[in-house]
């Protein structure tokens, strides 16, 4: 596909609008606006979370089991993109959070992907 056609009055905006709004989650444009979030798909998320959801069991399951003044800390997280950094406080309340507001698309047939913060909140 030319882009040039746009200009040429061959392709529509309306085309153009489609073309750019449904282009893959990997896509040069994807990376650039969105940085490392546009390489993490859901099952990504869904792996992370797994991956922290096991580690914290396996944390308990430490900490009960052994003596009062052996306690492990606790596991760090799988890091996430766009997820605070670490110096930031761990108490933060995020659901003041916008990007886990429900959107308001246009279009409320076509289903959209969880965004991570949603999903780190379904699975907190």
């Amino acid at each position: 596909m030319d882009l040039l056609d746009w200009h040429r009055d061959r392709l529509s905006a309306r085309r153009l609008a489609v073309l750019v709004k449904h282009l893959p989650h990997d896509s040069a444009l994807n990376r650039d606006l969105h940085g490392e979030a546009a390489e993490w798909s859901v099952t990504d998320h869904l792996l992370a979370a797994a991956v922290d959801h096991l580690a914290a069991a396996n944390w308990m399951f430490a900490s009960v089991n052994s003596d009062e003044g052996e306690q492990p800390d606790p596991p760090a997280p799988v890091p996430r993109p766009g997820s605070p950094d670490e110096n930031e406080d761990e108490g933060e309340v995020r659901d003041a959070d916008p990007a886990a507001a429900p959107s308001t698309d246009a279009t409320p047939s076509a289903p959209s992907s969880p965004s991570p913060t949603q999903l780190a909140r379904f699975f907190a």
